[in-house]
């Protein structure tokens, strides 16, 4: 059974390398006939073209400005996570394998129209036959070999580039993509995102933190394929005028989901790395909710002193602590020249408004220069020989996040004098990764 098997899924290997190949013959076409956009753009064109797997590898790209160049890193922003829903009935096979039952044995009712569908997975609304209103999360068929199939193909073709261009500026293109390979199949086993929502709720009751909330996951009605989870109702943090009527404070909702998230830093095995408004929502009742936990970042301890003062630097505007904490943060083989890199990290804030961090937040630079400056700094930390892990990327990502959610909700709100708002609370410890 398992030679059958093992035979079916290589046949499949082989038929979606020959539908990658065919995609990229037909934008090559394009490109021959003359329609040549700017690299960046037909990049991302052919990646969404080519599904799930590319989908997924062009937002990997978007969050990682430590590893490609800018204009790949902005193009790929535009990169968009959504797909054409599957039948419901094609789901259904996926529910019954996975949960390993009948489905009305568990859902009263299932609704076949999807509250959202992305590349890897579909979301629907459900009720347990306990009479739980929920909603349950489900791997699209064959996602997990689709991945493996382009990621393996990718890895051997970054293999070849490398051994034919050694001097190649990417020199450890195999090892980026294995990185990848690694986040993204994580992203597959729905076991591990479930132990990510459990551990930040008990985050959230060993702080005695009442004002934001994990959805429960609902074991029975869950798999490696399935999550099955308590449906939140509410609206994202984007949504003023709406938050307005579930809240008198939405400035005060803003800061409990700020230091919800910084204290998660500090205190919690991992955290939230993906932060935009449909997966933070201010609930009925006034709470913050916190949804998708499929992709996460864990700064490990050794570095956490040095993100600490980061952080810290950029609030104080101390380019010396921010230079070391860079030589600390970034991975090197050669000594760092602080000093140079103390100089270049004032060039860089000095050619902008910038130079007080707090209008980062407050909204006195655009969205543009904020990212621009964020791929500077990546930029120096290059020429000095450092390259940031990915982690420290998503990190930076969430607080450009935050910054766009002050501006909506409050946007007299001084972020770095507010007493209310604990953004690196002191005598803290990261927490002990296992």
């Amino acid at each position: 059974m398992n030679r059958y098997a093992n035979f079916g899924n290589a046949l499949k290997g082989l038929m979606r390398i020959t539908q990658t190949g065919a995609v990229l013959a037909g934008a090559g076409a394009g490109w021959l006939m003359g329609d040549r956009p700017p690299t960046p753009r037909l990049l991302r064109q052919t990646f969404e073209k080519l599904g799930a797997t590319y989908v997924k590898l062009g937002q990997f790209i978007a969050s990682s400005p430590s590893l490609f160049p800018e204009a790949y890193v902005t193009e790929f922003q535009h990169c968009l996570d959504k797909t054409t829903p599957l039948p419901f009935d094609i789901l259904r096979g996926v529910l019954e394998r996975e949960l390993k039952q009948p489905i009305e044995q568990i859902f009263s009712e299932i609704d076949e129209k999807p509250l959202a569908s992305a590349s890897i997975a579909q979301v629907h609304a459900a009720r347990l036959v306990t009479g739980e209103q929920v909603v349950i999360k489900i791997q699209k068929p064959g996602v997990g070999n689709i991945l493996l199939t382009d990621l393996n193909f990718l890895y051997f073709t970054a293999r070849i580039v490398e051994m034919a261009f050694p001097k190649l500026k990417f020199a450890s293109l195999s090892a980026i993509v294995a990185e990848i390979q690694a986040c993204m199949m994580e992203e597959t086993d729905f076991y591990k995102e479930a132990r990510n929502i459990r551990d930040f709720s008990e985050f959230l009751k060993r702080t005695g933190n009442q004002s934001a909330v994990a959805p429960r996951v609902f074991d029975h009605a869950s798999g490696l394929r399935v999550l099955t989870m308590e449906r939140f109702y509410g609206v994202p943090l984007t949504d003023l005028e709406t938050i307005r009527k579930y809240t008198r404070d939405p400035a005060g909702t803003l800061i409990t989901a700020m230091n919800t998230w910084f204290s998660s830093l500090m205190l919690c095995e991992s955290f939230h790395a993906d932060l935009h408004a449909g997966n933070l929502m201010v609930l009925t009742d006034g709470r913050i909710g916190f949804i998708d936990f499929g992709i996460v970042g864990r700064i490990d301890p050794d570095t956490w002193e040095a993100t600490h003062g980061f952080v810290e630097s950029l609030t104080s505007g101390d380019f010396r602590l921010m230079a070391e904490s860079m030589t600390k943060i970034g991975m090197t083989r050669r000594s760092v020249n602080v000093d140079a890199l103390t100089r270049d990290l004032e060039q860089i804030y000095g050619s902008f408004t910038m130079v007080d961090p707090e209008h980062v937040f407050n909204g006195a630079v655009n969205d543009n220069e904020i990212n621009r400056i964020m791929l500077d700094i990546v930029a120096v930390g290059e020429r000095h020989g450092i390259r940031f892990p990915r982690a420290f990327a998503l990190l930076l990502k969430q607080i450009l996040y935050f910054d766009r959610y002050v501006k909506i909700l409050a946007p007299d709100l001084n972020v770095f004098s507010d007493e209310r708002i604990e953004l690196l609370a002191e005598g803290r410890q990261p927490p002990l990764l296992h």
